[in-house]
């Protein structure tokens, strides 16, 4: 009879700790997914040629310089300008 109490409890012990893991583990997959939904692809945007580096950005990031040419930054915008 105390060999099935025994048995009972270390069953009963290992049911509770697999049941605390997978709470553990639902927790922690819900802690890592961002908080918003997945930004979905917008339309295509133009692409501009910053004027002092070269590098091709969305015209909407671009910054407009003297002469109508287009940069990345404002410090490749100033380097332009003097």
């Amino acid at each position: 009879m105390k060999y099935l109490i025994v048995l009972f409890v270390v069953a009963l012990a290992i049911w509770l700790w697999r049941r605390n893991r997978r709470e553990e583990m639902e927790e922690a997959a819900r802690v890592a997914k961002p908080a918003t939904a997945p930004r979905r692809a917008g339309e295509p945007q133009e692409m501009v040629r910053c004027a002092h580096c070269g590098l091709h950005l969305p015209a909407s990031d671009a910054i407009a310089g003297p002469g109508g040419g287009v940069y990345c930054s404002v410090a490749h915008r100033q380097a332009a300008a003097g």
